[in-house]
């Protein structure tokens, strides 16, 4: 998704691979298994410090949980990346059995957002410097916060990878080359 929004990727498995980086995507999973093998690989606290010196970073599921800065409902001693000024609310939509899709309202986008959630969390607050970008736009979770923006931080709880629709990897990369232009 990323390559078709104009990107080149590289994977990341040790500290030194962050040096080249313009940016950085946290995908989805299971957060607390992320954060262990970031620990273990000592990746975490160099991948913390880059993105709180501004490398631009997209969470998606698991991504959002790791780049917020409060957690509800995760598990004793959860390690987070954090810089995202939020509280989300871990496998909010309920189990796997409970995963679904749904329709957005995305702010920016001129038709709806055909979401996936696996397990997904929420956003529950956001703090005074985060936009909102997409809430669930009918159904029982009507509202509900699943995207925001934070200055050169992105986060979706759902996948946008396994619909096969690259807008939201397209503002990413747009945030990516806006920032490295310094607009």
């Amino acid at each position: 998704m990323l390559e078709q929004a104009g990107a080149r990727t590289v994977a990341v498995r040790r500290p030194e691979e962050l040096d080249d980086l313009d940016g950085v995507v946290v995908p989805g999973g299971e957060s607390t298994t992320i954060a262990k093998l970031a620990r273990t690989f000592d990746v975490l606290d160099p991948l913390t410090t880059r993105i709180r010196s501004g490398l631009p970073a997209f969470g998606t599921c698991a991504g959002m949980i790791l780049l917020a800065d409060r957690i509800e409902g995760g598990a004793a001693g959860q390690e987070t990346i954090g810089g995202l000024d939020v509280v989300v609310r871990r496998n909010a939509f309920g189990r796997q059995v409970d995963s679904f899709e749904a329709e957005l309202a995305v702010d920016g986008l001129p038709a709806p957002f055909h979401a996936v959630f696996i397990r997904a969390p929420w956003v529950e607050k956001v703090g005074n410097e985060v936009s909102v970008v997409a809430t669930v736009a009918s159904g029982p979770e009507v509202g509900r916060i699943v995207a925001v923006r934070q200055a050169h931080l992105l986060a979706t709880s759902f996948h946008p990878e396994i619909t096969g629709d690259a807008r939201f990897h397209a503002l990413f990369v747009s945030m990516v080359v806006g920032l490295a232009r310094g607009t």
